[in-house]
């Protein structure tokens, strides 16, 4: 058995025929398949012949019997039209409280609801970036944090942290390594954020439950002088055994409590 493993899947199949390390022949479920990577998208063609495929991201080497080349070419269109349709959201007001307006929307291929939070904030783009850039104190406002520290500082506007979130018993804490980069528009415009998980970046550690996805985008504006506007989305799978349903079920709170917290410590 062939055992394919990407950032968000796993393909298992028999590995057909090896010519030699450059090419291989895979069918996977009965079919011949190939598999089209580029840097942003991943696509399944399925084809009735063999193909065959040099695993690099840059340089991908592949040979196809008996099949027209620009048929593959429009698959590989439609696949890339069918991936950029996969991150599309029906939000829909969960929570709204102190200006804080909390959405959630069903994603396709997970049972765990995105988050999107929209408000207005006294504060700036720097007090912003200062308060992220405290990771040892995020658990003064982000929901049920434990503990944060950075693990590797590459510049002040980029780090990789580690975070640990409580959960009550008898579920088990989760742990995350994040990567946070922070993108301030030079004309001043806007802020953007991202922090997404990289869980192989450590080891596993004993007791605790390691998030195997987690993303979060930040875009952030200065409607005045002296507020923010943001606009927060994040999306994860925790990992271990938490049912869907529960955590869906209690989905905004976290969100409303963190971005509460965070709008006394930009006031100060």
């Amino acid at each position: 058995m062939l055992n394919f493993q990407t950032g968000y899947w796993r393909y298992e199949g028999r590995l057909d025929k090896i010519k030699d390390y450059q090419y291989i022949f895979i069918r996977l479920s009965g079919y011949y398949k190939v598999i089209v990577l580029l840097p942003k998208m991943l696509s399944f063609l399925n084809l009735s012949n063999q193909l065959c495929y040099k695993p690099y991201l840059t340089r991908l080497k592949w040979r196809v019997v008996n099949i027209d080349i620009l048929k593959i070419a429009s698959l590989v269109l439609c696949s890339a039209f069918a991936f950029s349709a996969f991150g599309q959201y029906n939000w829909k007001l969960s929570k709204e409280k102190d200006g804080i307006r909390v959405y959630q929307s069903g994603v396709e291929h997970s049972n765990y609801k995105s988050i999107k939070v929209e408000c207005t904030l006294e504060g700036s783009y720097d007090k912003l970036m200062a308060v992220l850039n405290n990771v040892s104190h995020h658990k003064d406002w982000i929901y049920h944090n434990k503990t944060s520290q950075i693990i590797n500082r590459v510049s002040p506007y980029e780090f990789y942290y580690y975070t640990e979130t409580v959960l009550p018993w008898p579920m088990s804490n989760r742990d995350a390594v994040v990567h946070l980069k922070m993108n301030k528009d030079s004309l001043n415009r806007f802020l953007k954020i991202t922090a997404v998980s990289v869980p192989n970046y450590i080891p596993e550690k004993s007791g605790k439950v390691r998030v195997p996805k987690s993303a979060v985008s930040w875009y952030v504006t200065m409607p005045t002088t002296k507020t923010i506007g943001i606009v927060y989305m994040f999306e994860a799978e925790p990992g271990g055994s938490l049912p869907a349903w529960v955590a869906n079920m209690f989905a905004d709170k976290g969100p409303y409590e963190t971005f509460k917290k965070l709008s006394d410590i930009l006031k100060r």
